[in-house]
């Protein structure tokens, strides 16, 4: 068994997952996701951090490695979406974690805040093309953020949604070096916001890796849970 620690993005809650958790419960592991003080203007990166470890001691989270393969009982897994991946990377700094899954997250470089990220990947030129290929209008977010959600959590996604902060956009990342955890980055393929061409050369670029990918939006949680649940799980039994 698995805790599956899952941070959110930007503007985002703890019911972004409830599909996801619904999915790792059932099948036998626990889920933790993470309220973050997105709204507070007094919290960084470090607040959101502190959040994720007090949302793991709450849990009885903390577990080590998967030793002889198979994954371990107790293994924390964190599971970082977009914004989540400054964070994620902080958490594996202060608590024994067996895996860090990047979920379609912005992949930060030593000394870079989250607002120069933008810039400093390419990102504005990948959007304009995106957008340009899909005759859609850069402020029009739904279509943005949603292409496959299913209409009804599209809908629901607008009654949940918070407001963000601009705190943790504005400090650098503080680490030096990438945490030494096993880390997975999974794309969703379809997903205008972060287009694949540009993510799949950020994460090479920044952490050596191909990533896997998948079907989806920018949310996968809401359109795929029960495929990005089988992924998340098999990624622990390869520990």
């Amino acid at each position: 068994m698995a805790t599956f620690v899952l941070i959110p993005g930007a503007s985002a809650g703890p019911w972004y997952w409830h599909l996801l958790e619904d999915e790792l419960r059932a099948r036998g592991h626990e889920s933790v996701a993470v309220d973050l003080p997105n709204e507070d203007d007094a919290a960084g990166l470090a607040e959101y951090a502190d959040a994720v470890v007090a949302a793991i001691g709450a849990a009885g989270g903390g577990g080590g490695g998967g030793g002889d393969g198979g994954g371990g009982a107790g293994d924390v897994v964190l599971v970082a979406h977009s914004l989540g991946g400054f964070t994620a990377p902080l958490v594996c700094e202060r608590v024994p974690v067996a895996l860090l899954v990047m979920l379609q997250a912005m992949v930060p470089a030593p000394g870079e805040s989250a607002g120069e990220w933008w810039a400093n990947t390419g990102y504005p030129a990948a959007r304009s093309e995106r957008d340009a290929r899909d005759g859609r209008a850069p402020d029009d977010e739904l279509a943005l953020f949603y292409t496959d959600t299913p209409r009804e959590l599209v809908e629901e996604s607008q009654r949940h949604g918070r407001g963000q902060s601009g705190t943790p956009f504005a400090k650098p990342w503080p680490l030096t070096s990438w945490p030494d955890v096993p880390t997975r980055f999974l794309l969703a393929r379809d997903d205008p916001f972060f287009p694949a061409p540009f993510l799949r050369a950020v994460v090479r670029d920044r952490l050596g890796i191909t990533p896997d990918e998948m079907p989806g939006d920018h949310c996968p949680m809401l359109g795929h849970p029960t495929d990005l649940a089988t992924r998340l799980i098999a990624y622990h039994a390869e520990l």
